[in-house]
């Protein structure tokens, strides 16, 4: 080998090390893939369904009410949920209705949907902390979700990004 063979078998190995890191950066903080497992987001999205994950948003933005995101949960799991409650709020729902500080609010993507009496206060809080949300599955009646104690409310450091795009089933790939 002479130094011209050594040099371009450098510079095409750079080329490929720096696209592998491209790559890992992008799906460690930029986007992922996310599967719904379980029935507690129908009918909006099934179990089985492939998600594109948004990773970075929420770095820089807000997250907003009606958001479906992915969330951390019992150190190895993860869940699909929508964000319903907002910090320095108080949610309750009365008979199916949702109430957010006292006014009436519609949940259009439920499509009747009915959703049992709960009030924060069942959780011990009279409003949304700093920095924590509630969220719940669209199968209210078959949803783990922040009404259940074991989950309760989430930081928004567990949230781990917001879900853009179904791509899985092919047939069914749309905009969430």
């Amino acid at each position: 080998m002479d130094w011209l063979e050594i040099k371009e078998f450098f510079k095409d190995a750079f080329k490929y090390i720096l696209i592998i890191v491209v790559v890992l950066f992008l799906a460690v903080y930029v986007v992922g893939l996310q599967q719904v497992v379980g029935p507690s987001m129908s009918p909006n999205l099934k179990n089985g369904d492939i998600l594109i994950l948004d990773k970075i948003t929420y770095r820089f933005k807000n997250i907003n009410r009606g958001d479906v995101v992915s969330l951390y949960y019992a150190d190895s799991k993860y869940l699909i949920k929508r964000v319903v409650g907002l910090p320095h709020e108080y949610v309750e729902f009365q008979n199916g209705e949702l109430y957010i500080d006292g006014t009436k609010y519609e949940e259009e993507y439920l499509n009747g949907v009915q959703t049992a009496n709960f009030s924060l206060n069942e959780l011990g809080y009279n409003e949304i902390p700093d920095d924590m949300y509630l969220v719940l599955g669209d199968n209210r009646g078959d949803s783990l979700d922040s009404r259940d104690a074991s989950v309760g409310l989430i930081k928004k450091s567990d949230i781990l990004g917001k879900v853009r795009l179904r791509i899985w089933p092919l047939n069914q790939m749309k905009i969430v």
